[in-house]
């Protein structure tokens, strides 16, 4: 068959596939007054309560309906929110005074003081999944004054201002939460931010705006955040007009690709994020193979991330040589080493293998998880061309629910995960991983290093670790570096690549702006 017929055929196929998407997507979706828009993802929501969200598409809900004390602006500067400056903190470092902006009302008509922030912080410590946020970091909590917030903080803590535009740490209502003070609330949300809650569905929520906003008000007159189940799904709806936005999440990387074309002819328009999210090895460092830091450093050189970014995913997934992305502090220069399979077969050699005796190197992906399974199968072959003397990738998929809670009990010598950060700094990238409350010389047998599946630590981490939490500026980056470089040593973790988030626009509106945080501010969409 001729090429050009083939390529009208398979354009045919996929355009009728389509239909039957786009005309349910407009079956369920009655139209909507003028001004409001339609914002599509793949995220579906079985909560609204912070204290259950976690996922991108929950974070950014949460974004439009809550407020955080503090938040980063697009060029990742911390800016005062809720908080009117900056925490002061005592001589000791140890106690942070917060002065809270007056004048705020809940969407229940509730006045937002310091009593209310307490009682959402307590609430998020003794509730939350990502409660370890304030655990670590914080003692305790009080209203100070009527607008004035004090917390006790465990040491002193240099990124507490990042940590605090955390917007899993929104406030709530009391008078809305006072029965849920220990139960979580899953389809109602009660905050202080421009847009109210005034429905939700695990595959739609409505955000209206919030007439007594203390802020800017929206420059649309509302939200609907719906879900479709595939990328297929997303892509068609988008080029349909059936939805005014679509963000990147979930989406495959080939029709990313056809969609940034679009907006470079102008059929749509295109706005890029900061990258806040990593996606990394995690070896398992205290049993066999990879208890040896000679293989695991093998492994490490293996990896030709350049090759692998371009065949998976267009180069839209930038490599990575770092676990802190850029432009954070402590990500450059790249502390893991670049693809050098004339070293990696030295290492390989130096263990007993590449003479007759090939390594069995055994890699579970998350099998619901596109990229990961995509990302698999091309390493598997750029090792099998390079270095298949030397050693050969077992693949396997699970489910990325079963492979996050088994990860803590070492189910996986090699496992490949991903890793979103809910505010911008190092902290937040390299604690979650290298953290640890008991280690025995490189091991570490309890701590975030054990709970994250490498068991791996080093002697003097822990204390460097603590000590780059308690500077800042210049004299915080020596620190972080040489946190980078000794992990990339013992290479229990190698970074693979960094997702920016992207959204696509019908034409006639505003290019969407996203925050420093890598969230699409909803509020900001407008028609131009």
């Amino acid at each position: 068959m001729p090429a050009a017929l083939t390529s009208r055929l398979q354009i045919s196929v996929a355009l009728a596939a389509l239909l039957p998407i786009t005309a349910s997507l407009a079956g369920c979706q009655p139209p909507h007054p003028a001004g409001q828009l339609v914002v599509a993802s793949k995220s579906t929501l079985t909560s609204v309560d912070p204290v259950d969200v976690t996922t991108v598409g929950g974070l950014q809900l949460l974004s439009a309906v809550g407020d955080p004390l503090y938040a980063a602006d697009a060029e990742g500067k911390i800016q005062p929110r809720l908080a009117t400056a900056l925490p002061e903190l005592s001589a000791d470092g140890l106690t942070a005074t917060i002065p809270l902006r007056q004048g705020v009302l809940f969407h229940d008509g509730s006045r937002f003081d310091a009593e209310a922030m307490v009682f959402s912080l307590e609430r998020f410590r003794s509730l939350a999944k990502l409660g370890y946020l304030l655990d670590d970091r914080i003692s305790s909590v009080q209203a100070s004054g009527p607008y004035e917030l004090k917390l006790q903080l465990k040491r002193p803590y240099s990124a507490l201002t990042a940590l605090l535009s955390s917007i899993s740490l929104t406030p709530l209502s009391p008078t809305a939460y006072r029965l849920h003070r220990s139960t979580s609330l899953a389809n109602r949300f009660v905050g202080t931010g421009p847009y109210r809650l005034a429905s939700s569905t695990p595959q739609k929520q409505t955000l209206l705006p919030f007439e007594r906003y203390w802020g800017p008000p929206a420059r649309n007159q509302g939200i609907h955040l719906v879900t479709l189940s595939n990328s297929t799904a997303l892509f068609g709806a988008l080029v349909s007009g059936e939805v005014d936005v679509l963000t990147s999440s979930g989406m495959d990387s080939d029709q990313q690709r056809t969609l940034a074309q679009r907006a470079r002819q102008g059929q749509l328009v295109e706005a890029i994020g900061p990258a806040g999210e990593i996606s990394y090895l995690t070896l398992l460092s205290d049993r066999p193979p990879f208890n040896q830091t000679l293989l695991r450093q093998a492994v490490a050189l293996s990896l030709d991330r350049p090759l692998i970014s371009e065949r998976v995913s267009y180069g839209i997934r930038e490599p990575l040589r770092s676990l802190v992305p850029p432009p954070l502090a402590g990500s450059e220069p790249p502390a893991w080493p670049a693809y050098n399979p004339r070293r990696a077969r030295q290492l390989f050699r130096q263990a007993g293998y590449c003479q007759g005796q090939r390594l069995t190197l055994p890699l579970t992906f998350r099998s619901n998880v596109p990229a990961d399974k995509l990302f698999a199968l091309t390493w598997k072959a750029q090792l099998q061309r390079d270095l298949g003397d030397c050693v050969a990738l077992e693949i396997s998929g699970v489910e990325s629910t079963t492979a996050y809670r088994q990860v803590a009990d070492g189910a996986f010598p090699m496992v490949f995960f991903d890793w979103s950060a809910d505010y911008p700094d190092p902290d937040i990238y390299l604690a979650p991983m290298l953290a640890c409350s008991q280690a025995q010389s490189d091991q570490c047998l309890k701590g975030n290093a054990a709970a994250a599946g490498s068991f791996w630590s080093a002697p003097g981490l822990q204390a460097q670790l603590e000590a780059s939490e308690q500077v800042e500026g210049p004299e915080r980056l020596p620190l972080l570096q040489l946190l980078q470089r000794r992990t990339a040593a013992g290479a229990a973790y190698i970074p693979v690549w960094q997702v920016a988030p992207r959204a696509w626009a019908q034409p006639q509106l505003q290019r969407p702006v996203f925050d420093g945080s890598g969230r699409l501010q909803l509020q900001s969409l407008s028609v131009r």
